[in-house]
């Protein structure tokens, strides 16, 4: 039976609130889960207990960015395999009415953090490796990239430890996102957090985490209090406790009450008093002191500079479609490089995951990467030609590129600038292969998408602060790691720098059609974050598909690219096929010179979730991916 394919993989958890209206024919759809129908509110994330914290706001009145931080939140304790409060949370939302807006929840390097630093750490380690990947065997043997630790293995830009850390930005960009589009306080959409905090009972997936990661999270003693209480590895079932990071966050909430008093606009001034304990007060403090204490270079100041602002979105108009990505301080815009190239070619003749439409795909995906690898950092200190790499033109030009019959193995970056194909003076980067093995690299991000009874649209791609992570003394906050993702090679846009964002993969989308509201999707998978959204979102707009046969379908990834994490690794011509694509389309895909490296039928790392509405019935439909686990409910 089919299910046999899929041992081990929860189902997928439908929770209804009330009845709701649905088609009276039921799908004969070849899904191992139903579509989730509501028309009160839909929640897609990670988690079940993440989403029903979602969906325990929108019950109370919230909308969906009320619900959509509810779910953040609840995640950032409960997931922290893949995401915790220390992290990063770029946000897309639309209300109604409004335009489509980015919160731009990514925290700077710190003002220590110096390409000359790294490059000089490196020096004085150039016997050693480069950094790892934070679950990499070599740091499963205890030589992990950490600089205060006796006999450590450090690298330019370490994967794990107090040196990767960057800014945690989860909380100020949930304080921006209720401020300007919420209606709830923080305390009220916090309290689920703080009641899993208190403790959860705690799934495989995370006891295997913790059990995994142990040898590397072991070495930092806070780390190992909370994870391995009583020095014992959770057993599944178990109530987990973070008590440290309970106490943090009901201070965090005390300061919103205590400002909120007696003040006209009571509900502004608390969430700025709340964001401000936070940033400028206590807990920054001590952080920072902790930090600097144990080898890093983050301190309160950086913590005081942050300020999760809210931007214009890039845009892509696809045949009727506007699909909204986060800025080029992400990899949102190769999203819309890659529509671009695709709109000049007939994708539904050529059938849905045929050789030809797969090998289209994948070439596009090549030349828009290859964009991001030249082009893409932090707007604030790298000038971008922002316009001409998202213009029809543009695509024009790099379209004819793909060559219909034979796989490029190399790196090909445009000039938009010159508005020229190719990049005439491109250095080409070097096929080199990671020395981490698959099996152990970080699977890190999680995902909140929610549309609710109103039709406004929430889309989120939480990540970062994932074990194993320095846990911040008796703060309970781990930190993140996403400073890896940033390069000490000088001519990259995406040059370490202090006060600066690393150029991250985190992705959200955002779709309407015709202007009006349409869809929200994001998922988890690093660098094919925006390959797997590709994929699913033209199954919905090109072949019919329902948001859940979207999500279940066959899937694949190139990695011709430069790695955003461990050592930064490229594989041209790399093209990873889950095996239900067929032996047919995988032998004409080899023939057409692509390097297969073949998966499990089920074996992509990406999990999408994606909730379709409907604005004529305002009834949301959500599809959510059973290969990691995602869930969705719905009201």
């Amino acid at each position: 039976m089919r299910i046999q394919k899929l041992t081990g993989i929860v189902l997928c958890l439908v929770v209804t609130a009330a009845l709701v209206s649905l088609s009276p024919n039921p799908s004969h759809a070849d899904t191992f889960r139903p579509v989730v129908r509501g028309k009160r509110g839909v929640v897609a994330g990670g988690q079940p207990l993440s989403v029903e914290a979602g969906l325990r706001i929108l019950q109370r009145g919230g909308n969906a960015v009320d619900a959509g931080v509810a779910t953040i939140l609840a995640a950032s304790v409960i997931e922290f395999s893949h995401f915790s409060f220390g992290g990063e949370v770029p946000i897309l939302i639309k209300l109604k009415g409004a335009d489509v807006v980015v919160v731009e929840g990514m925290g700077q390097a710190p003002m220590k953090a110096t390409r000359e630093f790294f490059v000089n750490r490196a020096k004085a380690n150039q016997n050693e490796a480069v950094a790892t990947a934070p679950d990499s065997s070599r740091a499963q043997r205890g030589e992990t990239d950490l600089a205060s630790i006796k006999g450590a293995k450090p690298g330019p830009i370490p994967s794990t430890g107090p040196l990767s850390a960057t800014v945690p930005a989860v909380l100020d960009a949930c304080v921006t996102a209720l401020d300007h589009f919420g209606t709830k306080t923080l305390g009220e959409v916090m309290e689920p957090a703080i009641e899993l905090a208190d403790g959860f009972p705690i799934d495989e997936l995370r006891v295997e985490y913790i059990k995994t990661r142990s040898p590397i999270f072991s070495q930092w003693p806070d780390a190992r209090r909370v994870f391995l209480p009583g020095g014992e590895i959770p057993k599944v079932g178990d109530l987990f406790v973070q008590a440290d990071l309970a106490r943090t966050l009901r201070e965090i909430v005390r300061a919103e009450k205590l400002a909120a008093k007696g003040t006209r606009n009571n509900r502004h001034a608390g969430l700025m008093a709340a964001r401000d304990y936070f940033y400028r007060g206590p807990i920054a403090r001590r952080i920072g002191d902790y930090m600097q204490a144990h080898g890093g270079l983050i301190a309160a100041d950086d913590f005081a500079r942050f300020q999760a602002k809210t931007g214009q979105p890039v845009q892509a108009d696809y045949r009727g479609y506007q699909i909204y990505k986060a800025g080029f301080w992400t990899q949102g815009p190769a999203l819309v490089e890659a529509l671009n190239m695709l709109e000049g070619f007939d994708l539904k003749e050529m059938g849905h995951n045929s050789s030809k439409y797969v090998h289209t795909l994948v070439e596009a995906l090549k030349l828009a990467m290859a964009d991001r690898d030249r082009y893409y950092g932090d707007p604030n200190f790298t000038k971008i030609p922002m316009t001409e790499l998202l213009s029809k033109s543009y695509a024009a030009l790099r379209r004819p590129l793909i060559d219909p019959f034979r796989a490029s193995l190399a790196q090909q970056p445009g000039d938009p600038t010159n508005m020229k194909a190719i990049l005439a003076n491109a250095v080409q980067t070097t096929g080199r292969l990671s020395t981490v093995p698959p099996i152990e690299r970080a699977n890190d991000t999680t995902c909140v998408n929610v549309v609710d009874k109103d039709g406004n649209l929430f889309s989120a791609t939480p990540s970062g602060a994932w074990l194993p992570a320095v846990v911040a003394g008796d703060t309970g906050v781990l930190m993140g790691q996403r400073l890896q993702s940033a390069l000490i090679d000088p001519n990259s846009p995406n040059v370490v720098a202090p006060g600066k964002r690393p150029r991250i993969t985190l992705s959200p989308t955002l779709v309407l059609k015709g202007g009006e509201p349409f869809m929200v999707l994001s998922t988890p998978g690093g660098d094919n974050q925006d390959q797997a959204l590709l994929q699913v979102l033209l199954n919905i707009i090109e072949f019919g598909m329902n948001p859940q046969e979207a999500v279940e379908a066959p899937r694949f990834d190139t990695q011709h690219f430069i790695s955003s994490f461990d050592d930064h690794e490229f594989l041209p011509g790399s093209l990873n096929i889950e095996s239900r694509l067929g032996l047919k389309t995988v032998q004409e895909l080899s023939q057409r010179g692509h390097k297969i490296k073949l998966q499990a039928e089920w074996g992509t790392l990406s999990s999408p979730t994606v909730i379709v509405y409907d604005n004529k019935t305002g009834v949301a439909a959500a599809g959510a991916d059973p290969r990691r686990g995602r869930y969705a409910v719905a009201w």
